[in-house]
């Protein structure tokens, strides 16, 4: 049984739709609390109660104390908590970078931590390449691989994992880890057994299976992967995109879409995650476009499927 109704069910939004600049240049990071007002209404305004805290659009870390307090009473204001962080691209085993970005990731657990945030996201996959930032949608420039055989590398990507889930253990919070292409969460297979690598007990996996449907490569049957990984999740990206591809695999297009329209059936989708037991967070995610308003929409949309699917 359900410890939520499709009315309660905490669904929160991404913050790809909003501005990290302001219209001088000035990043969000130091545009402060006017700036951040402005954005977070935009969100509140979809009919929205939590919103994901990205560090793509703002980096606690980087936030003094009393910043980060103004930040939560700034979202609190307009009705809305922040139950969640994501991390990204900061790799614990990036070339060159692994003391840097373990660091960073530990500072911004702290950081979350005094924020009242309850859930860690991030992943193993790293900063942008010239190919990624040509192509119109990133996804479709080769990105960096992590060295697939490997075993020294994987297991120094196992051991810090585990010591940044510690980390957050120790302050209250759960450990979530997104599957992202040509990581070592780039998989199901290799999600479910990296999570295990590093303990059940310390983290899960977020099934964002959106990440690779879009791939302008073969990729494995979503229906698969989600029957794999959902068994492990303890926080979830959902998006979806459209898929259309030869028999040969000459050829393939995607484009994002809502969650209705895309390649992903999530009726069916959260019908099996309910059957499962999940009951963590769903995060409505959504690139190009009106980001916002598309993240609305699947609110929306989800709390319907919610309401099907708990009424048995």
């Amino acid at each position: 049984m359900s410890a939520f109704t499709a009315e309660t069910w905490p669904i929160t939004s991404c913050m790809l739709g909003l501005d990290t600049t302001t219209r001088d240049g000035t990043s969000a990071q130091v545009a402060g609390p006017e700036f951040w007002k402005k954005q977070l209404t935009k969100i509140a305004n979809q009919g929205f109660t939590n919103v994901e805290l990205s560090d793509a659009w703002l980096k606690p870390a980087l936030l003094s104390s009393s910043e980060r307090a103004e930040l939560v009473s700034i979202a609190a204001d307009l009705g809305l908590k922040i139950p969640s962080v994501h991390i990204q691209r900061v790799s614990v085993i990036e070339p060159g970078k692994e003391a840097e970005n373990l660091a960073y990731q530990h500072a911004s657990i702290e950081a979350a931590a005094e924020m009242g945030i309850s859930v860690y996201s991030t992943g193993l996959h790293q900063p942008f390449n010239q190919a990624q930032r040509e192509a119109l949608w990133f996804w479709n420039g080769q990105g960096p691989i992590d060295p697939v055989g490997d075993t020294e590398v994987w297991n120094l990507a196992v051991t810090r994992i585990r010591e940044l889930a510690l980390h957050a253990q120790d302050l209250g919070m759960i450990t979530s880890l997104e599957m992202y292409e040509d990581t070592y969460l780039g998989s199901s297979d290799s999600a479910v057994r990296f999570v295990q690598d590093v303990g059940t007990d310390l983290v899960g996996i977020n099934p964002d299976v959106g990440n690779l449907v879009r791939l302008h490569r073969e990729v494995e049957d979503w229906r698969e992967t989600y029957a794999k990984t959902l068994p492990y999740a303890n926080y979830w990206h959902l998006k979806n995109y459209t898929r259309d591809e030869a028999v040969d695999h000459s050829y393939y297009a995607t484009a994002p879409s809502t969650l209705r329209d895309g390649v992903i059936n999530y009726r069916e989708v959260v019908e099996l995650a309910v059957s499962l037991g999940y009951s963590g967070i769903l995060t409505c995610e959504h690139y190009g476009g009106d980001s916002i308003s598309v993240c609305g929409e699947n609110q929306r949309h989800l709390r319907g499927l919610l309401a099907e699917t708990l009424a048995g």
